[in-house]
């Protein structure tokens, strides 16, 4: 099985650090189970070099698609056009995806166009303001997942609410504070 996993920008790497852990955890005891590390480049930091990632214990991304800044919709559309050509190369078996950032987003929308099934991690938090773009690519990207990663109760009751199985929705708790 593989897995991409996508990171934007700086928080992800925190959060994806516990998963990649005990994706090789796994991977150790006789999984077949290995991971792409997709930066999207979304949020460019020059203090992310390798020591950032040494010190979350994760190697440095396989892939960076280099997105830089720009507007939302420039920053949709280069994320989905670079990520669209790596699953086109390698299909991965699932795309794991964090929080709300437009990578996120992009990402989930351009896994579920080619038939890969999309995991959130940190699926069903809701703020209500449609004015944050963070609210809407949440409410997109929890719109087209296939499997839900909750950090908290409240956050499945919303999902269950918008019509989503609760066999679907897994509360795993906040994997920043497993960082």
């Amino acid at each position: 099985m593989l897995v991409d996993i996508i990171a934007g920008a700086r928080p992800n790497f925190m959060k994806i650090a516990p998963i990649i852990q005990e994706i090789r955890r796994k991977r150790a005891e006789g999984a077949d189970i290995g991971y792409r590390l997709i930066h999207t480049g979304q949020h460019y930091d020059r203090n992310m070099s390798g020591s950032f990632f040494e010190q979350l214990h994760i190697p440095d991304p396989d892939h960076n698609l280099e997105v830089g800044s720009g507007t939302q919709a420039e920053q949709t559309a280069g994320i989905m056009v670079g990520y669209e050509t790596l699953i086109l190369h390698t299909r991965p078996d699932i795309c794991l995806v964090v929080g709300d950032v437009t990578s996120t987003m992009a990402c989930a929308i351009t896994a579920q166009k080619l038939h890969v099934p999309v995991a959130h991690v940190e699926a069903g938090i809701r703020s209500g303001d449609r004015t944050m773009p963070e609210e809407i690519n949440r409410m997109v990207t929890d719109a087209i997942t296939e499997h839900f990663f909750t950090t908290s109760r409240l956050a499945g009751e919303n999902l269950m609410r918008e019509g989503h199985s609760p066999k679907s929705i897994w509360f795993v708790g906040n994997t920043m504070i497993d960082t």
